[in-house]
């Protein structure tokens, strides 16, 4: 108990927040007087530390050291700069180091945030760290979408890359994500497929023992550091270069690179879109409006930013219910496209109109993956340049070839169509820090609705480029007199039906999230919904087929293939409390005839039903 008390008053000595302070203070008052309650509910919040990942951060607002406060921020800025420093110094000290060209000059750091509550905070906390220690700090003037943020450290060339948000979780939540980029990605993998992407392990747990590191010299007893002094407001920063208007013209005149006005050249569609009180909003209007749609109605209750949520408690596109204004505004204006950004507009979902069942249907993340394949598979790479620094040196005809490529957990649609059409294709586990590595990649995608349409310029998914090539896409098929649904029952007449589903478990906290798949390895199932189990991988210990297994890829997530050729995958979530069982059931149609493909297609959704069933009555 003592030491919990004892914990607790330093924390509350160094935090600077006069909210979080006052809110532990008051705990710690009540619990040093007996009150249980409160002392139970101090334990809590001081059971461990947020973990530090290949994800940054994410969690709930609010005090102590499992939740998302300016503390934690600054202790995890100081351990980022930290590990920056130290993987920079031993860089500099290679005589052979290729890659050491900034030699003594300032190092560059890049920081964005969006509309969330504190994202501005967080940011300008990290800011004045990287600052203080000498680093040339890039700052965007305010919130925008996360793939302008990504694009700044390639643009930067900079060494570290800091989004502040938490993508499409609960109000309530907020996070930190981490980019590595110019020298130091180049020191820790020469190829250069790092750059400008996410981190990954052993970076993540590298990082994690810098922050450890801080926070151990922060309480030991002869620590150095002083006591905050409280600020119940986090000033701009003096001394940065702020990242303005001219970022973000720029990003648009890219995107804008990306469309073939003359092959493609249709815009006469009707767009409603929503940026679901997120950041996308302004960016992804003007960037349709300047490539010649004129008809973009956005939704106006969920347009401006806004970090209450208040028309979506849970603000992710792929939930129940959150395209509800945006469908309603559809039918109103017999619209021909519904496109929604998640609020920091790094994904995409998009609805069509379905004529046989007259209503709007919500295309699932592997639909538009598919339909944005096929599209660039027919146009070839949307720009030039994609070759990657290996391939650029090499004359061989394999690096020279552009490939696309999508997450493990994605439908396998993707690949038997460019296996068909004898083009590239890369499988990769999830996740794109991982699709942002594949060498040449011309478009990347993962079933939660993440695609990247611009791989050159963005390493990560990008939904408001992709909402624009999207776009061409639906007009091209109108001119054409097809739809959305059309075009996938063609896709699915040449590479096979592929319907996908989830089930999810979710759990009280993320210590509990290996307990499903650890209770699966001891007991694995012979047979999913009937169909005997022919084939299964563990990827915490097997790579991907044809990959090389290392520590790096080693991931909690087992795949069972069954004799019907379906498929079914559970793996913990990275970010969120749940398990996820990822469900994909196939069917090869008699011939290309529409109701060849639609009996297809009833024959692979009544055998998904049963994976379904069967994989809730396993996990169960």
């Amino acid at each position: 108990m003592a030491e919990l008390l004892s914990t607790a008053k330093r924390w509350i000595a160094l935090d600077p927040d006069p909210s979080t302070r006052t809110e532990l203070t008051e705990l710690l008052d009540d619990a040093e007087s007996g009150d249980q309650v409160a002392y139970d509910t101090l334990e809590r919040l001081f059971a461990g530390r947020l973990a530090f990942g290949t994800a940054g951060l994410r969690a709930e607002l609010g005090p102590g050291p499992l939740r998302m406060n300016r503390l934690v921020v600054r202790q995890t800025a100081a351990g980022l700069l930290k590990y920056a420093d130290a993987v920079l110094a031993a860089a500099h000290g290679r005589v052979d180091n290729p890659h050491d060209v900034e030699g003594t000059k300032a190092h560059r750091i890049v920081i964005g945030y969006d509309a969330r509550y504190q994202s501005d905070e967080f940011a300008f906390e990290t800011a004045e760290i990287f600052r203080d220690a000498g680093w040339e700090v890039h700052l965007f003037d305010r919130p925008g979408p996360t793939p302008l943020l990504a694009r700044q450290v390639l643009v930067a060339d900079a060494e570290v890359g800091v989004m502040v948000t938490a993508s499409h979780n609960p109000p309530q939540d907020n996070g930190y994500k981490v980019y590595l980029g110019g020298e130091l990605s180049r020191y820790l993998e020469p190829d250069g497929l790092g750059v400008g992407a996410q981190i990954v392990s052993p970076v993540d747990r590298e990082i994690a023992a810098t922050i450890a590191e801080v926070v151990a010299a922060d309480f030991a007893v002869d620590s150095a550091t002083p006591e905050a002094q409280l600020s119940p407001d986090v000033p701009a920063p003096a001394g940065v270069h702020w990242i303005g208007q001219q970022a973000r013209d720029s990003y648009q005149r890219e995107a804008l690179q990306l469309l073939d006005p003359e092959s493609y050249p249709h815009r006469d569609i009707t767009i409603v879109y929503t940026a679901m009180h997120g950041v996308g909003g302004q960016a992804v209007t003007d960037l349709l409006y300047a490539a010649g749609f004129a008809d973009v109605i956005p939704v106006q209750e969920q347009f401006e930013p806004d970090p209450a949520f208040p028309t979506a408690d849970f603000p992710n596109p792929e939930e129940a219910g959150a395209l509800d204004l945006a469908l309603k505004a559809a039918a109103e204006h017999s619209a021909d496209l519904v496109l929604a950004n998640d609020p920091d507009a790094d994904r995409l979902s998009a609805a069509v109109y379905d004529a046989a069942a007259e209503s709007w249907r919500q295309l699932s993340g592997d639909e538009i993956g598919a339909l944005l394949g096929r599209h660039i598979l027919e146009r070839g790479p949307l720009r030039t340049g994609w070759q990657t620094p290996a391939s650029q040196a090499s004359t061989g005809p394999a690096e020279s070839t552009p490939t696309i490529g999508n997450s493990v957990v994605s439908s396998r649609l993707l690949g038997k169509l460019a296996l068909g059409r004898g083009a590239a294709h890369e499988e990769t586990l999830t996740g794109f820090k991982w699709l942002a590595r594949v060498p040449n990649l011309v478009f990347g995608y993962e079933e939660a609705i993440g695609f990247d349409v611009d791989p050159v310029h963005v390493r990560d998914k990008d939904g408001v480029s992709a909402a624009l090539i999207f776009s061409e896409l639906i007009a091209d098929l109108k001119a054409k007199g097809q739809t959305a649904l059309s075009a996938l029952d063609e896709i699915a007449a040449e590479a096979g039906v592929h319907i996908t589903g989830q089930v999810t478990i979710r759990v009280e906290d993320l210590s509990q999230l290996g307990e499903v798949t650890a209770a699966l390895r001891r007991n694995p199932p012979a047979e999913i919904a009937g169909d005997p189990v022919v084939e299964s991988l563990d990827l915490r210990e097997h790579p991907l087929p044809g990959k090389e297994f290392t520590e790096a890829k080693s991931t909690d997530a087992l795949i069972y293939l069954t004799a019907g050729g379906h498929r079914v995958i559970v793996r913990p979530s990275g970010t969120e409390p749940k398990v996820k069982c990822y469900l994909e059931a196939v069917a090869s149609p008699d011939s290309s005839a529409p109701q060849a493909v639609t009996a297809a297609r009833q024959n692979a959704e009544a055998q998904l039903q049963q994976l379904r069933s069967s994989m809730e009555q396993i996990l169960s």
